[in-house]
């Protein structure tokens, strides 16, 4: 938006702020911690289930704790941050993670260790829209804004590369503690540049009240989901609490639907999802992330105890997705999403992630790295990143200035929720495929070798069948997105509000 507009406005325009580019290292700097904290743990798990004494079962709950926690409070943490002050909310947020880090390294249970990461992900939602919302304030000329979010969504995604690699280091020459451990010294240095360095531009405040139902109903609603799928894992999907469990779920979110169409400052405005473009990229990509983040928890486990893999190895071997992923979004996706219909660059992107995942159904206690999981990683990141950045263009098109934000965290909320129900679902059908495959197969083992050999490939039975679900789940995107997404090429100079592109510049967001 001009300047001329936001003194129309009453605003002072933040533009003339020569701290504003010392500010982004410091807000790039926490989402980088945010980032990298949601991969370095997949690496240091099996260690730190170890270690803990943590089942099969319930380590899915290291990684499902943090996302359930920061997917369901994420609306919540941006209306805080509209509410409090976003700096002040940031540098809230980056001291609790740091606090919550802490607890985490000096784990010496289980139940702590899925406490700690259940803070960090409470925290990280008060910190990633507070992030956002500094950058979008701070920036407002067009070219200084685009080159502010591409910075920042540069440092994000390679954030994840970062976190494979950091992990294995950490995890093979000191512990799997300083995985924790590292997120301080990142956390101290971005609040303190943070306090000293951004001035935040007066009057952003939205001072209405909070909906508190709705932010009850949500968490509720969805913890109980999560929780379902767990539990069907250990007590069957027939189970009396299971059953239980689900149907409180549909009943808690069918109630938060009501209440955010009868309050007069909800959470989540029903307007943002009801549009028939912005609800087909938010369901598609969440259905997309089910996929996505179940697999990497096999795919570590394949890698380290499978293949016998170290924590770094496993960690390098990772980076073809990366690198994919990376050329996917800004080789591809960037450069063909005003060209083409957003539904022609996602669907066949989501399509080329399903082979990508098709080629791992096909592994085998003896599978070669080169032959089969190289590919298969190569062409998950390639179809996904391909996918991602017209996605996040087309998610806020059209959306009423007033609910830009909100929008924004749609996508966040539905990849984290995404990422805690696959993480829970897929782990969910693996651990049952491996019983039943164990069981059938135990009792034709004579020798403890080969009990031990059926072990194994009751466990690579138990990743394939998942992964088959998981290629469904990413054909099932691809429908919803060319069923459901109509709109035609993205125009960079509109903006949602009509006024230009000063208004509105796609906001990079990197699903943990």
């Amino acid at each position: 938006m001009s300047e001329t507009a936001l003194k129309a406005r009453g605003a002072t325009a933040p533009s003339g702020d020569a701290n504003r580019w010392k500010a982004l290292i410091f807000i790039a700097l926490a989402q980088l911690m945010v980032v990298l904290d949601a991969t370095i743990v997949n690496i240091a798990l099996p260690s730190a289930q170890t270690d803990l004494g943590i089942s099969d079962g319930n380590r899915q709950w290291v990684v499902t704790a943090y996302a359930l926690a920061f997917g369901g409070l994420l609306l919540f943490g941006g209306r805080i941050a509209d509410l409090w002050g976003r700096k002040r909310a940031f540098v809230i947020g980056l001291t609790g993670f740091a606090a919550a880090s802490a607890l985490g390294g000096a784990a010496t249970t289980g139940a702590m260790m899925f406490g700690a990461r259940a803070l960090q992900g409470v925290f990280g939602a008060m910190l990633a829209p507070a992030a956002l919302s500094l950058l979008a304030v701070m920036f407002t000329d067009a070219k200084e804004r685009a080159k502010a979010f591409g910075i920042y969504g540069a440092i994000a995604g390679g954030g994840g590369a970062v976190g494979f690699i950091l992990g294995g280091v950490l995890t093979e020459y000191l512990d799997w503690r300083w995985t924790f451990f590292v997120n301080i010294p990142f956390a101290v240095v971005a609040a303190l540049g943070a306090y000293f360095v951004i001035r935040e531009p007066e009057g952003g405040r939205n001072r209405n009240p909070l909906d508190i139902p709705g932010v009850l109903l949500s968490t509720l609603g969805l913890v109980a989901l999560v929780y379902g799928f767990t539990r069907a894992e250990s007590d069957g999907w027939g189970d009396t609490l299971t059953v239980s469990l689900f149907v409180a779920s549909a009943v808690l979110l069918v109630a938060f639907v009501v209440t955010e169409a009868r309050v007069k400052a909800p959470l989540l405005p029903l307007r943002v999802v009801t549009d028939r473009n912005r609800g087909g990229i938010y369901l598609s990509l969440g259905i997309a992330i089910i996929a996505m983040f179940g697999t990497f928890l096999f795919l570590t486990y394949y890698l380290q105890v499978i293949k016998g893999f170290s924590p770094i190895k496993t960690g390098f071997a990772f980076l073809p997705m990366i690198f994919g992923m990376m050329f996917g979004s800004t080789q591809i996706g960037t450069r063909l999403m005003t060209r083409v219909p957003a539904r022609l660059l996602m669907g066949p992107g989501f399509l080329v992630a399903a082979s990508g995942m098709f080629l791992l159904t096909q592994l085998e206690i003896g599978s070669s790295y080169a032959t089969t999981v190289f590919p298969s990683m190569l062409l998950l990141g390639l179809g996904m990143g391909t996918a991602f950045m017209p996605a996040m263009s087309l998610a806020t098109l059209g959306v009423e200035p007033r609910d830009a934000g909100v929008a924004s965290a749609m996508v966040n909320t539905s990849q984290q929720v995404g990422g805690a129900i696959g993480t829970a679902l897929l782990n969910t059908i693996a651990s049952s495929a491996t019983t039943a495959y164990v069981k059938d197969h135990i009792g034709a083992a004579a020798t403890k070798p080969q009990q031990q050999l059926v072990q194994m490939q009751g466990m690579v039975h138990g990743y394939t069948n998942a992964i088959w679900f998981a290629v469904g789940m990413l054909v099932l995107a691809a429908v919803i997105v060319v069923t459901f997404v109509n709109a035609g090429r993205p125009d960079i100079t509109a903006t949602a509000s009509g006024e230009g592109v000063e208004d509105e510049v796609p906001v990079p967001v990197v699903a943990h």
